[in-house]
């Protein structure tokens, strides 16, 4: 658990791990605090390990905790938020009934003290769909799948993947990729395994390495390590122009298509945009308009395309 100036949360954080009903070990990084929250968790419990951290910032705070931790399970906190009492047993459970090679994870649930936004509210019910179906991976490419502190893995499958091993931001989507990278399986409970506080002083909102909400780099980069020929890009509005343009720049060939006639036959930045008619294989969908997704996969499975990715 990686912590820096948050004294406001943190009692009660530790409070809810504490009541765990399983053996555990947290160890908890300060990243350089200035309020008094090493002093808050200093010789509470036992269990409670405290370091400082060896570097600067989140990533380094989760090497360091990595780095001085000895569980046979891996698994994340954040110290604002909070543990349902069977979180680390449930994980852990699941965890086993399904064996090394997995990850587990369950629902969430975003609070506040102020008002919850709506799309807090929508991407904590996308989370908590993707589990009823264990489909995480298929959907890797739209949005983080697995909630960074709700997650547990064995400690050699951890290491396998490379654990926090790199320094790229962000540390948690970048980790998914690396589990999915890596051949693992996701096994959800049905439980709440996790409660997510929202308030305005979340690193998610503030720091500049989270900003960029869509993480076009990242999951490029992962893209084209397993989809490297024969790309179709669709979509032509602002999306697609910035996906297109990345591509580009990283010199791959792709066939761009749309469904708007009024963009077809022209050329942006060079490459012509063609009719539907045109995709293949390793479909990019960059298609923003709401409730599209329905009949773009109507529209591929017809074609018998099966890989297509919503980015």
């Amino acid at each position: 658990m990686p912590f820096k100036n948050e004294g406001k949360f943190l009692r009660k954080t530790l409070e809810t791990i504490l009541n765990q009903e399983v053996d555990f070990e947290l160890i908890a990084v300060d990243d350089h605090s200035s309020d008094g929250s090493w002093e808050l968790i200093e010789g509470i419990d036992k269990q409670f390990k405290l370091f400082k951290n060896e570097g600067r910032g989140t990533i380094d705070a989760l090497k360091t905790a990595y780095k001085k931790s000895s569980g046979d399970f891996i698994t994340r906190m954040d110290a604002d938020d909070l543990m349902p009492k069977n979180k680390l047993k449930e994980l852990k459970r699941i965890l086993i009934a399904a064996g090394r090679g997995h990850v587990s994870t369950g629902r969430v649930e975003y609070f506040s003290d102020g008002e919850l936004g709506a799309g807090f509210i929508k991407y904590a019910d996308w989370l908590n769909g993707l589990c009823e179906r264990d489909d995480h991976f298929t959907h890797i490419f739209k949005e983080c799948v697995i909630a960074s502190p709700n997650w547990m893995m064995y400690r050699e499958d951890f290491e396998k993947i490379g654990g926090f091993g790199d320094s790229i931001y962000p540390e948690d989507y970048h980790l998914v990729f690396k589990m999915w990278q890596a051949g693992l399986k996701v096994v959800s409970s049905d439980c709440i395994t996790h409660l997510w506080r929202d308030h305005a002083g979340r690193a998610s909102r503030n720091l500049e390495v989270y900003r960029d909400q869509k993480f076009y780099d990242l999951k490029l980069d992962f893209f084209l390590k397993t989809k490297c020929d024969d790309i179709t890009l669709w979509g032509a509005g602002p999306s697609g122009k910035k996906l297109a343009k990345k591509l580009l720049e990283r010199r791959v060939e792709f066939r761009w298509v749309t469904g708007n006639l009024r963009k077809v036959g022209k050329f942006i930045y060079g490459v012509e945009i063609k009719l539907l008619d045109e995709v293949k294989d390793n479909v990019i969908l960059a298609v923003t308009q709401k409730d599209a997704s329905d009949g773009i996969v109507k529209f591929l499975k017809d074609r018998e395309i099966d890989n297509y990715y919503f980015f």
